[in-house]
């Protein structure tokens, strides 16, 4: 088991090679997570407005835009802000490398394989929770041509932007404080989960446990690849057949 693995190795001796070297300074990390709380801050009463207006759909264009905006903001904080240099770079913080077809194909092996396995963990927790089927994230459902292709737009941006925060800056950064991978991973999914507060509680608890698998995938694998594909493909496949029923 890889989770296993993430333990046994982490003896509480500081990690030898790049994951023992902080990639940014804690300026930079606690800057980021000013960052994420404003965005979540926004989308809450956004969301508040929206529900509190008592309208089924008030049109999500704009909504999705700032979505789409404010994770790109955050990735370009990660690329221009303050990485130590030498430490990291972008393309060290997603890491692997397809250098061949043969490559891009396993990692979206892997990643179709991860999304069958994160699916049958949403609806196993889905089914203990008992959630509401008109959940807190119903007023954002797409409708209408514009709304779902700005929908699979915003999916693609999560799943690119929030892979890298996430998985790649948060989780390096906790791994490169604590020396210990499994801290590293449930730490960076807490915050994910936080991230999406706005969903409420009981989403947030399924978020941070899916945060955990990707987690886990990420660290696995040392590379986001598979974790940013499977990521957008559930994102784009959570919603898109709604308006189609």
């Amino acid at each position: 088991m890889v989770w296993m693995r993430l333990i046994a190795t982490d003896t509480g001796r500081p990690a030898a090679g790049p994951q023992a070297t902080r990639i940014a300074p804690l300026w930079h990390s606690l800057g980021l997570l000013v960052i994420l709380l404003a965005f979540v801050w926004v989308t809450f009463r956004w969301q508040s407005h929206s529900l509190a207006a008592g309208e089924q759909h008030q049109g999500n264009s704009l909504h999705y835009l700032f979505v789409i905006g404010a994770e790109w903001a955050m990735a370009l904080y990660i690329w221009l802000g303050g990485l130590i240099p030498g430490a990291a770079r972008l393309r060290d913080i997603i890491g692997g490398r397809w250098t061949n077809v043969r490559q891009l194909w396993r990692d979206i092996a892997i990643a179709a394989a991860f999304w069958i396995v994160s699916v049958a963990v949403a609806q196993l927790s889905s089914f203990v929770g008992h959630p509401s089927h008109a959940g807190p994230l119903q007023f954002a459902n797409p409708l209408g041509a514009i709304e779902v292709t700005l929908w699979v737009i915003m999916s693609m941006t999560a799943g690119f932007c929030e892979e890298l925060v996430f998985r790649g800056y948060f989780q390096k950064q906790f791994l490169a404080l604590s020396r210990n991978a499994a801290f590293a991973v449930l730490a960076q999914a807490v915050l994910f989960g936080i991230g999406h507060w706005y969903q409420g509680v009981r989403q947030v608890i399924l978020i941070s446990l899916l945060g955990a698998l990707y987690g886990i995938l990420a660290q696995w694998r040392k590379s986001l690849r598979p974790g940013i594909i499977a990521h957008a493909w559930a994102d784009v496949l959570n919603v898109i057949p709604i308006p189609f029923r």
